[in-house]
């Protein structure tokens, strides 16, 4: 079954509302944005998560200590590396950290997802490409351009509870990904959170 994330939580009512319906992830984002937190913020954050919740750290160009730091400390339970971390830089912090972790891929073109066919990851994510920022533009890409990937991948971008479906079904992604598509008035909406987890566990 696809699993579903719901991405840049930043308050208690956040948490309260993810509690209730229990989505497989959820991310805390400690790159520049608007959903961005802090450690401390993060850490009250992930003791009101229900444990049954995995916490995903989405990080750009973030220096590597902080990252093991808020994994030996527990703060996250997985890490997201949505910049433009190489294998190097992967390799690297599987020595320090047992996490599993993610790759985004910003996709503009097939090669673009072909490049990323060997990183040395658990799992890619394949988001829409923006030349402004790394992540979380809320727009959807070419799912076209998707080939038969032999290995997990989240899909992100533009996802909201009425085209989750058709996303599952055309790609089998392991898991959707999803935060502006669940928010109103740039803030999560429990009744949006609701619709794509019953939509998403739907298709199961």
């Amino acid at each position: 079954m696809t699993k579903v994330k719901i991405c840049g939580l930043t308050r208690e009512q956040d948490i309260d509302a993810v509690n209730r319906i229990l989505p497989d992830y959820i991310g805390f984002v400690f790159a520049k944005s608007r959903r961005q937190i802090d450690e401390r913020r993060a850490a009250e954050l992930k003791r009101r998560l229900d444990p049954r919740i995995k916490a995903v750290g989405v990080f750009v160009n973030e220096k590597m200590d902080k990252i093991i730091r808020l994994c030996h400390k527990q703060v996250i339970d997985m890490v997201q590396l949505h910049g433009d971390e190489n294998e190097d830089y992967i390799l690297k912090l599987k020595e320090f950290v047992p996490n599993k972790i993610i790759k985004a891929v910003r996709v503009r073109t097939r090669a673009d997802i072909e490049r990323a066919a060997g990183v040395p990851c658990d799992f890619l994510l394949f988001d829409a490409y923006s030349e402004k920022i790394y992540g979380g533009t809320g727009k959807t890409f070419d799912w076209s351009l998707i080939p038969s990937v032999n290995r997990p991948f989240f899909l992100a971008g533009g996802i909201n509870p009425e085209n989750a479906v058709h996303a599952i079904k055309t790609l089998n992604p392991y898991c959707i990904d999803v935060s502006s598509g669940v928010e109103t008035g740039g803030f999560k909406d429990p009744k949006k959170i609701i619709d794509i987890v019953a939509a998403v566990r739907g298709c199961g």
